[in-house]
This record gives structure tokens, C-alpha cells and sequence, in this order.
């Protein structure tokens, strides 16, 4: 199989306060220019990393799944997907995208265990429903299983590089005649919701209370915002309940720099493969870097 150059690099703003900057303002930030780097997935020093991402992926479903034997398997296909890194290839990933085959692994314990759960999903939300009709199959389809995350604050335009790079690794792939003849992608992620705190509706008064009440709309969010762009190439997409549900007032744990805090929800997108490549391209597009 082919492959690309090992290091792709290059600018990406980030912003962070400015440590002279004592009013608090939200407008006043500085851009710090970062070295993002592109590597293939390394077997001998991306296990815990990338674990570590998959268990932020997951989030409280986490616990449902073999995470060591899941990351194994990525590392299994070191060239295909990608991790982004600051400090060399030595260093821990600080984002990674990877694409499993369903049908391929299908016999796996972890891939069992991730379709059983994703056939559950599936069921729970009618707008799944062409997801949840492939899943039923006596014989799964080949579906890529698109697994991608990043810590809190990495840019989103380091994304567009990962997607562009997977559909020249699986073309390549593909030449060798290597089992990646995709019928869709089905990409695994997150989205959030704005919740009241329980402190601020323990602390306020009975008014305070009925006109938050009253304001609060429930808007979601995204973790990830190219999600945004790959839904509108999507056959089906949705969000779903956790299985393990976080105990009451862990989003006042998430409400550091906002007066609300955020309830998380897993999110399914399903894209037929004659439409993903347009999908990556409007990533690219949409997200390049300025």
C-alpha cells in the first residue's frame, strides 16, 4: 500500500488571554501561532494517547467497551488515518482520525460490542432509521467506522487535513486491493446542550428562576464543528442518549467560564461513499486555515 509523507506541517492561529490582561473581557485575546504536524498512527508511542481520546470520544459509554483492544486495532493499520502532534512524533497525539471496517472486524469482541451498541442507538431515533435498516443485516455492509477526536481547544482547521489525507490513503488502499471498498462512513461523535445549573437554581430567587425558565431554549452544539458541514452530505444523522447517564450536577463541572452548564449527547452521521468525498471537500473548504 502507498503512502504519504510522514509529516505534513504548518500555522495554525490558536487564541489564549493575554497574561497581561487582568479586566476579564472576552474580546481582548491574543493568536499564537502553533506547529501542527500530521503523522501516521505509531504503534510504539500513540497507545495511551490515543486511548485517552477514544475515552473522551465515548464519553460515559466509555466504560461499555475494550478501549485497549480498540486502540490495538487502530494501531493495527498504522497506515491508514492520522494523528496531529506539536512536540515530534515522540510525543503524545492531540488528535487522531482512523477508519475501521465493520464488516471486516465484525468478529472482533470490541466491534461486536460497538455494533450491538450502535444497532441500539440506531433503533432509539427514527431519524436513523437507514442506519438502523444496514445494521439489521444479516451480514454487515462494509461501513467505515470514521472515529475522530481532539483535546478541548485544538483548532478545528487541523480536521481538513485528516479527511483529505484518509481519502488518498483509502484510494491508495483500494489500488493494493486492500478491504476498504466502503459503502458509507459512519462517523462517531458529540454534541451539547446549555443546562440550567442546580447551583444557580438552588441559590436564585423564585423570579430569577421562572424567567431563565422561560428564556432557556434547548439549542445543541457541537463539539465538533465540521460536523455541522458533514450532515448536510449525510443519508441520516441524529443524537442519541448515553447508556450511563452522569450523575445529577455534573454539568455545574463544566460551567467554568459560562454561567450555564452543558449536558452531553452522542451523535451519529451516515454518509453513502459516493457522497463523502464532496463532504471532505467542503471541510476543507470551509475550515482552511486563514
Amino acid at each position: 500500500m502507498g503512502k504519504r509523507k510522514e509529516l505534513k506541517d504548518g500555522d495554525v492561529e490558536m487564541g489564549g488571554t493575554k497574561p497581561e490582561d487582568d479586566s476579564g473581557s472576552d474580546d481582548d485575546m491574543e493568536m499564537l501561532n502553533v506547529d501542527f504536524e500530521w503523522f501516521d498512527p505509531q504503534p510504539a508511542v500513540d497507545f495511551h494517547g490515543l486511548k485517552n481520546l477514544l475515552r473522551q470520544l465515548f464519553d460515559n459509554d466509555a466504560q461499555l467497551f475494550d478501549l485497549s483492544a480498540l486502540t490495538d486495532l487502530i494501531l493495527s493499520q498504522p497506515l491508514l488515518g492520522s494523528t496531529v502532534k506539536v512536540d515530534g512524533n515522540e510525543s503524545d497525539p492531540y488528535a487522531f482520525l482512523s477508519v475501521l471496517n465493520l464488516q471486516e472486524h465484525k468478529d472482533k469482541p470490541v466491534i461486536k460490542d460497538l455494533i450491538t451498541y450502535l444497532q441500539k442507538k440506531a433503533s432509539s431515533n427514527p431519524s436513523f432509521s437507514p442506519l438502523a435498516s444496514l445494521l439489521s443485516q444479516p451480514t454487515i455492509p462494509a461501513i467505515g467506522l470514521i472515529l475522530t477526536e481532539r483535546l478541548i481547544n485544538i483548532p478545528t482547521e487541523v480536521v481538513p487535513p485528516m479527511y483529505t489525507m484518509l481519502l488518498e490513503e483509502i484510494a491508495w488502499a483500494l489500488e493494493d486491493k486492500e478491504p476498504y471498498n466502503f459503502t458509507h462512513y459512519l462517523i462517531v461523535s458529540k454534541t451539547y446542550e446549555e443546562v440550567e445549573s442546580k447551583l444557580d437554581m438552588e441559590e436564585s430567587r423564585p423570579q430569577k428562576k421562572k424567567k431563565k425558565s422561560a428564556d432557556h431554549t434547548s439549542e445543541v452544539f457541537y463539539f465538533h464543528p465540521e460536523d455541522e458541514v458533514l450532515q448536510r452530505h449525510a443519508l441520516c444523522h441524529g443524537r442519541f442518549q448515553y447508556t450511563h447517564q452522569h450523575a445529577e450536577g455534573h454539568s455545574d463541572s463544566k460551567r467554568a467560564f459560562q454561567e450555564l452548564g452543558i449536558k452531553a449527547s452522542g451523535s451519529l452521521i451516515l454518509i453513502e461513499a459516493s457522497k463523502f468525498e464532496a463532504a471532505v471537500k467542503d471541510v476543507a473548504e470551509l475550515f482552511k486555515p486563514a
